[in-house]
């Protein structure tokens, strides 16, 4: 026969148990990599922008360029400027795990800032243009990949002329390539608009797909060499 006693022994134990298994559930949650792409002008560093405010605890990849700052930019935040002498040099040395020529600058993705947050058990989001993305994807198996996507070509092309920042061949050169990029949305994993002012919509359709992968039972690790 069992006494109160015997049932207060059972329930603590039954407490102790359950609390390890859910200590242990929340341990097992390896960081993931989060890329976010898109065609040029479709309005991803607007919304890394607002991420940064809504996920500070986030490992954010700054991607490095040889081209010259925008009016506005922050060195480190929007992108690392550096000459194009040091970028070749980082080239020698392994510093990116992806680079390319692009509208003839230079663009790569650091590769330590990346090891660093899945070292830190922390996610890692990745802004980069489309051709950047189908290499990542190819070198970092088990990533999250998003789409930026304009609502219109005729939208697209207004914000690029908004800018302000290209001359009209280099404007119309962004713009072919984005209608090739268009295609390649079927090779991301979701894909998010980013319509004329409904920036907050965008970005809130992007926090929900970060916090579904943040509950998903079996969180693939990330393996980087």
């Amino acid at each position: 026969m069992t006494t109160p006693a015997d049932h207060d022994e059972q329930l603590q134990q039954l407490y102790a148990e359950g609390d390890a298994l859910i200590a242990k559930i929340r341990e097992a949650n390896a960081p993931r990599i989060f890329i976010i792409s898109g065609p040029s002008g479709v309005g991803k560093d607007s919304v890394i922008e607002q991420l940064r405010e809504t996920f500070p605890n986030a490992k954010y990849v700054v991607t490095a360029t040889t081209r010259p700052m925008r009016a506005g930019e922050i060195d480190g935040v929007h992108y690392k400027f550096l000459s194009r002498e040091k970028f070749e040099a980082d080239i020698a040395a392994g510093g990116f795990i992806e680079n390319a020529m692009v509208y003839d600058n230079h663009y790569g993705v650091p590769k330590q800032p990346i090891l660093d947050g899945l070292a830190e058990d922390r996610d890692v989001i990745i802004k980069v243009d489309v051709k950047g993305a189908a290499t990542l994807r190819e070198l970092i198996p088990n990533t999250i990949s998003i789409f930026l996507a304009p609502e219109t070509m005729d939208a697209l092309l207004q914000r690029l002329r908004d800018r302000k920042t290209d001359d009209p061949e280099v404007l119309m050169k962004r713009f072919r390539t984005a209608s090739i990029e268009l295609a390649q949305v079927e090779y991301f994993d979701y894909v998010v608009f980013n319509e004329d002012e409904q920036l907050d919509t965008a970005v809130q359709s992007i926090v929900d797909i970060v916090n579904t992968e943040r509950l998903r039972v079996h969180r693939p690790e990330i393996m980087l060499a």
